[in-house]
């Protein structure tokens, strides 16, 4: 793995273990739905159903998975054990005979992203030095979000030179899924505990809960209040629609997205390292905030360009900042429990935030979908303006 700066080999190991599980597993999922729907003759309820339990499942096994890695004091274990469960289902989609073998791959997949989650975040805080924690959670999320785009890139040009034999494909993804539990294992070595640091019986109960601390539970109110901001990225891909962007050109959308996020999460964590989180995280609000009202107002294709970027940009400029943050502010010996809480939260208002945009798409119209996401940007921007409380990383450097 390579090192050419001061973030640790292991960070580094993770950051391409994340790449190439995405790689792997987007190359199926972009083409899962369709599979479904036009060769098996799922109906589009039955697709949104499986996809949507799966997705729930795997927010609510991160809180388990975070708590099991801070009673254990183990976090490469359930680390190793997640991605090799989402290794081992990849074989299942190609050799599927039916719905029945496919709903349940997808849903063993999920548990294993529930599983590696909390526990991966926290072996990554483990590791790194608190000096540049932003910096390895941004590398990380960059790695992860070139597989994110990679992965359908590498769908397209496999359906063209297959001449669409899905089978191939899901093969095909096979590959880059055990290369990333091959680098998990031979190259992420987790630390010794320090003596002082001991292990939490029950991580969720009140008491434990509690000691997170407030200036935790201040910063997960705000990533929540922020979340109802940033709803799904399937809404830029319906803006798209909207102008008359033609279907083969729709996921051009979400990797341009992808790409601006992947260029700008790494410099943004290292920056938050030296000029403080709150400074980063005001320029992602406010590029979020720019981003839906050129998306509300700017007619064309070049406005919704502009927009995806932007929206990007908010993403590299916030995501890894947020999990430096959780690091920032959690006692050492519940970091699992912190990730995993924060990742059910903000998992919960994700989904409240997408049913709220598009139930605004239907009744109002695109703008009030997107103006609803400026006002909630906006206002998490006053919300943290006013959250200098050092317990929560927040204070200005």
């Amino acid at each position: 793995m390579p090192n050419h700066s001061p973030i640790p080999r292991s960070v580094w190991a993770l950051g391409f273990v994340s790449l190439l599980m995405d790689i792997s597993s987007e190359m199926i999922h972009a083409l899962l739905p369709l599979y479904m729907v036009t060769v098996l003759g799922t109906s589009v309820l039955a697709v949104g159903l499986i996809e949507g339990i799966a997705e729930a499942t795997a927010a609510i096994t991160k809180v388990f998975s975070g708590a099991l890695s801070d009673r254990l004091g183990k976090r490469k274990l359930l680390t190793v054990i997640g991605y090799g469960l989402a290794a081992v289902t990849k074989p299942v989609f190609p050799l599927a005979p039916g719905l029945e073998w496919l709903t349940a791959a997808r849903f063993v997949d999920r548990v294993g992203k529930g599983i590696r989650g909390a526990p991966r975040d926290a072996l990554i805080a483990d590791v790194t030095p608190a000096e540049l924690r932003g910096a390895a959670f941004g590398l990380r999320q960059a790695l992860d979000t070139v597989g994110a785009f990679l992965g359908p890139l590498l769908a397209i040009l496999l359906m063209w030179l297959t001449a669409s034999d899905f089978q191939t494909v899901f093969w095909v993804a096979v590959i880059p899924a055990f290369m990333a539990l091959y680098v998990l294992v031979a190259f992420v070595r987790e630390p010794d505990k320090p003596a002082a640091v001991g292990t939490v019986a029950t991580p969720l109960a009140l008491r434990e809960l509690a000691r997170l601390g407030n200036g935790y539970w201040r910063l997960v109110i705000l990533a929540t209040l922020f979340t109802l901001a940033r709803f799904s990225e399937a809404f830029l891909l319906l803006r798209g629609q909207a102008l008359g962007l033609a279907a083969l050109w729709a996921p051009a959308v979400l990797v341009l997205m992808s790409l601006a996020y992947s260029l700008s999460a790494y410099p943004a964590g290292a920056l938050s390292d030296k000029v403080g989180r709150r400074g980063v995280l005001m320029i992602g609000l406010a590029l979020l905030v720019l981003a839906d009202l050129l998306l509300a107002w700017l007619p064309g294709l070049s406005g919704l360009a502009l927009g995806v970027i932007l929206w990007g940009l908010h993403m590299g400029f916030t995501q890894g900042v947020f999990s430096a943050l959780i690091a920032d502010s959690a006692p050492e010996d519940l970091r699992g429990t912190a990730f995993g809480v924060f990742n059910l939260v903000t998992g919960v208002a994700l989904l409240v935030a997408s049913v709220l945009a598009g139930g605004l798409w239907d009744w109002v119209g695109y703008q009030a979908t997107f103006m609803a996401g400026g006002v909630f940007a906006a206002t998490t921007m006053a919300g943290l303006w006013f959250m200098a409380d050092r317990g929560s990383g927040l204070a200005p450097r």
